[in-house]
């Protein structure tokens, strides 16, 4: 681990400037960008302590609040322990910002990011790498097929609704990915059952994706995240070594 520099940014977009958090190691060189997608709770400590982690690896970490028009973070008022069986309300609030943030929407943001990381001294010349969490992983997978010549590895962890047959299911961009793909399903996870697990996996396959795609036994959706009540220590160190497995053969 090295030494790491962090500061609170804004990313301009199409339609408006998205709030972001920016994590690198302190010597100032630049190094290979990560793009690092937020789960529904949003940029919040936990989120930077990620970042942080990451950074201290020698990446250079770009988090945007992907919410960003609905107001600066934290767009929610979280509690510092999340148990959402405790609070439904927070689920309220949350669903209609989540449903608000449509594909193309997101597309658009993604390329706005990626332009403001090639533009960054601290971030190295050449393509970025992708991890997302819950809803994060299919702005992942979408990004890596919307900008190809942009991301040399996409990550997704416990991502929900991934190969649905709706016709903008994330899956549906399997044939323009270049990247190499990694994706962790938790197996106590109803938003990503058996079949859509099966369908993700057949689309990348005739695809030619370079890609692997594992269950994590016993884990439950957002096993990643820290701050919550479904938190599972050895399935998140189980993600951060196949994350950094996954970095250390892109850059």
């Amino acid at each position: 681990m090295t030494s790491v520099q962090t500061t609170d940014v804004d990313v301009p977009t199409e339609d408006g400037v998205a709030d972001a958090y920016l994590a690198h190691p302190g010597d100032g060189l630049p190094r290979p960008g990560v793009l690092l997608y937020q789960d529904a709770f949003g940029l919040r400590p936990h989120l930077r302590s990620m970042a942080d982690r990451l950074a201290g690896a020698g990446y250079t970490v770009l988090v945007p609040n992907v919410f960003y028009r609905h107001g600066r973070s934290p767009v929610f008022e979280l509690p510092e322990f999340i148990d959402p069986a405790a609070r439904p309300q927070l689920w309220e609030q949350i669903g209609p910002v989540m449903q608000s943030l449509t594909p193309e929407l997101a597309m658009r943001d993604a390329g706005a990011y990626l332009r403001w990381m090639a533009e960054r001294p601290e971030v190295a010349d050449g393509p970025v790498a992708l991890t997302g969490y819950c809803m994060g992983a299919a702005l992942a997978l979408r990004t890596a097929g919307t900008y190809p010549d942009r991301v040399a590895a996409a990550a997704g962890f416990h991502g929900g609704r991934l190969a649905t047959d709706a016709p903008d299911s994330p899956h549906l961009v399997a044939e323009h990915i270049t990247a190499e793909l990694y994706f962790a399903h938790a197996d106590a996870d109803q938003s990503m059952p058996p079949e859509q697990m099966e369908r993700l996996e057949a689309a990348l396959t005739a695809a030619a994706v370079r890609h692997r795609c594992e269950v994590y036994e016993g884990a439950h959706h957002g096993y990643t995240q820290a701050d919550t009540a479904v938190y599972d220590e050895a399935a998140a160190e189980r993600h951060w070594a196949a994350l950094f497995d996954l970095l250390k053969r892109t850059f």
